[in-house]
């Protein structure tokens, strides 16, 4: 008994029970207290962010000798003002949750915000994307096809359609954070791969030939 507490205590120790081994508790604690923080802000900020892009989105609309454009019109900036719609309710409803219930997060609970959480960014993403593509063919026509620039004749119009989309994309910057943040919390609830001594016999599978 005592020889096989000797090995034991001699076997080298890994670098994750160096680290582990290195933290304490109360540091623990006061990490996680930080890390929620962070993540009730980051869950905070995109909703104002997201309904202001989507208010100016909205309004956007401009009258002139040469016609007349709403936001309406392209299907681009439609889904833009919907998407952001979605991320800001799903904001206020998952910073409300984490508010509500500050004890440690449950597995089910985790798994939940990470899937969530990877959702709604590829969906504000997406909608950033698909508008800068459009406001970008606005700005610079495609003589390919004959379209010719229409920020020259509508300004005002490309001008806010540009502020909702910079908008948009710094909310993108928010919940690509908020995508890291629940993926480390879920991932830590799981144990690291064990690592044999080199003490400890191989055992090798032997084939009769």
């Amino acid at each position: 008994m005592d020889k096989e507490s000797a090995v034991a205590a001699a076997a080298p120790r890994t670098p994750m029970q160096v680290m582990m081994g290195s933290v304490s508790g109360e540091e623990l604690e006061g990490n996680g207290g930080v890390l929620r923080s962070a993540e009730t802000l980051l869950r905070l900020v995109p909703i104002a962010l997201c309904v202001s892009a989507l208010v100016l989105m909205l309004k956007n609309s401009q009258q002139n000798d040469y016609g007349s454009v709403d936001y309406t019109d392209l299907g681009a900036f439609r889904y833009l003002v919907h998407a952001n719609g979605i991320c800001a309710g799903y904001s206020l409803l998952s910073a409300a949750i984490i508010v509500a219930m500050p004890s440690p997060s449950t597995m089910p609970r985790a798994w939940t915000f990470f899937l969530l959480d990877q959702v709604l960014t590829y969906i504000i993403l997406a909608a950033g994307a698909v508008s800068m593509e459009v406001l970008y063919l606005a700005e610079n026509g495609d003589p390919a096809t004959t379209w010719s620039s229409a920020c020259g004749s509508f300004g005002r119009f490309c001008h806010k359609a540009t502020a909702s989309i910079a908008i948009t994309f710094v909310a993108v910057l928010c919940y690509v954070v908020l995508s890291l943040i629940s993926s480390y919390k879920l991932f830590s609830k799981y144990d690291a791969p064990v690592v044999r001594s080199p003490t400890t016999g191989i055992h090798v599978a032997a084939f009769n030939g």
